[in-house]
């Protein structure tokens, strides 16, 4: 738990991240420095006013206030879901009511009814942590229907229900514990975190799937990187990894940063520890039950292009032929998945070169958010709670509230628009030229994204994050905070952090 922070002295030189002049702020104040926060704070009084003391509350940290949004916004998210939880979905009420969710349809299709085991019992389409996430919330809902009947103690429910229930249970911890990693991997800004707080990407998208799980363990492997454990750090990303692969990219960021940094070694401990702990998880499970541990890795390979992405687009528009053209049922797009390798392989490279020729080095949340960015769209799978992935990357990024709500706005339309298509016109739905449209918003959105992260990745002086305290070089660095560069592509003089500007509005 964050401590209260009182005003530096300006003998105190032990602060980390440069001195700070005696009687000024001990962190970033948004309404001093963002335009949209400033002007929000209008409803309840102004912009924190000139001779204000921060770190003087006791109970109400930036955390606890951060943890309360996460909260209220997961409250809401869940009276959205209310209609489903049920599973009783006639009149189409998961399209209607905009809460579709993937946890009630699998409880049937994988037996988790009939009290069948993942993998051992059910092939599951997932990684094995997910797998183990979706076992242990069918026992809890189990356990619970076992004490409910008999005793009349407790309500009496359909066991999906109380399926469901208990699975947004623990995917509001996890929601909780991925804020608390974004606000220690924020340095000197800890009221960013409210960009992931009050996300309307998180009320939408927290209880759709289990993605929350694999936030919140690449979360803490990063928390464990920036205060320099790599050996920690891997083992909590190899079991995000467990739980969904996207971490790998994170794997990659931090590769590429090293090699910049001639660190690697501490490099090579972290991903020699996440191969260990992704194989302590995995093994037994492919040992007991190969097929069914594959199931996810023959799945990934041969399912078509997913509705939401670019390639669906082209498949669309040309009637099935492009790439290889009809498949039958269960036939592995070949041509699709060699093109959509050979063009992430490229885009891959473009991010390795700007991470080694750039003026300064990039900050570990700026590598890791263009190479998500870039794999979900160019990937051929783009369900829409996978941009929960790249929400905690976003926010340390570029921690600027307005091209971030933006983009998550596009998010919220592409959720409505595929609830509607698939609601289908005859059930006052929507024609498939307003989705395309829904959807080519949110690429257009996330590239803007990138085309921001690289211009300040490439122009370090616009970076808030470097530039809004002395001293700052990467919050979420560890061992690559103020590191020296060994390798690198650069020509150009080296840079030099702009002093912090003093921010106070005027009159307050």
């Amino acid at each position: 738990m964050t401590a209260p922070q009182h005003t530096t002295d300006p003998s105190d030189s032990s602060a980390a991240g440069g001195s700070v002049p005696f009687g000024e702020p001990d962190r970033v104040v948004p309404t001093w420095t963002d335009p949209v926060v400033r002007q929000a704070s209008e409803a309840v009084g102004g912009p924190w006013g000139r001779h204000a003391v921060t770190g003087r509350a006791v109970f109400w940290t930036p955390l606890r206030v951060c943890l309360f949004f996460t909260s209220v916004v997961l409250a809401v998210a869940w009276v959205k879901q209310v209609p489903c939880s049920s599973g009783d979905w006639s009149g189409h009420v998961q399209y209607t009511h905009f809460c579709y969710n993937d946890a009630i349809p699998l409880f049937g299709v994988h037996r988790l009814d009939e009290g069948a085991v993942p993998y051992l019992d059910s092939a599951v389409e997932y990684p094995v942590l997910t797998g183990g996430f979706m076992a242990l919330a069918a026992a809890l809902a189990r356990a619970y229907s076992g004490i409910s009947g008999p005793s009349g103690l407790l309500p009496t429910v359909p066991e999906v229900q109380v399926y469901y229930v208990v699975t947004c249970l623990l995917l509001a911890l996890l929601a909780l514990v991925a804020t608390r990693t974004v606000l220690a991997l924020s340095g000197r800004r800890p009221w960013d975190t409210a960009l992931f707080a009050l996300s309307p990407l998180l009320l939408v998208h927290a209880f759709t799937n289990w993605d929350l799980l694999a936030v919140a363990f690449t979360g803490l492997g990063m928390w464990a990187w920036a205060r320099q454990r790599p050996v920690l750090a891997g083992v909590l990303l190899g079991l995000a990894v467990a739980a969904k692969f996207y971490p790998l990219l994170v794997l990659g960021a931090l590769l590429l940063l090293c090699l910049r940094a001639g660190l690697w070694r501490v490099w090579a401990r972290t991903a020699a520890a996440a191969v260990v702990a992704w194989l302590v998880v995995n093994l037994p499970i492919a040992v007991l039950a190969f097929d069914d541990w594959a199931t996810f890795f023959t799945f990934s390979r041969s399912r078509p292009a997913n509705p939401e992405t670019l390639w669906n687009l082209v498949l669309t528009l040309t009637d099935g032929r492009a790439f290889d053209g009809p498949l039958a049922e269960g036939q592995t797009p070949s041509v699709l998945n060699a093109v959509i390798a050979a063009v992430l392989l490229l885009y891959g490279l473009g991010v390795a070169w700007l991470t080694l020729a750039a003026p300064v080095r990039p900050r570990v949340a700026q590598v890791a958010f263009l190479l998500l960015a870039g794999f979900l769209i160019v990937n051929k799978v783009w369900s829409p709670q996978f941009s929960l992935w790249l929400l905690p990357l976003a926010v340390l990024a570029r921690p600027r509230w307005r091209s971030l709500l933006l983009w998550q706005a596009s998010e919220a339309l592409v959720w409505v628009g595929t609830m509607l298509w698939y609601l289908g016109t005859d059930n006052r739905g929507i024609d498939e030229e307003w989705f395309w449209l829904a959807v080519l918003g949110r690429d257009a959105a996330v590239l803007v994204l990138v085309a921001l992260v690289v211009h300040e990745v490439w122009r370090p002086d616009s970076d808030v994050v470097r530039t809004s305290w002395p001293g700052i070089d990467d919050p979420a660095g560890g061992v690559l905070d103020h590191a020296p560069d060994v390798l690198t592509l650069s020509t150009s003089r080296p840079y030099r952090a702009a002093a912090r500007p003093r921010a106070v509005p005027d009159g307050r």
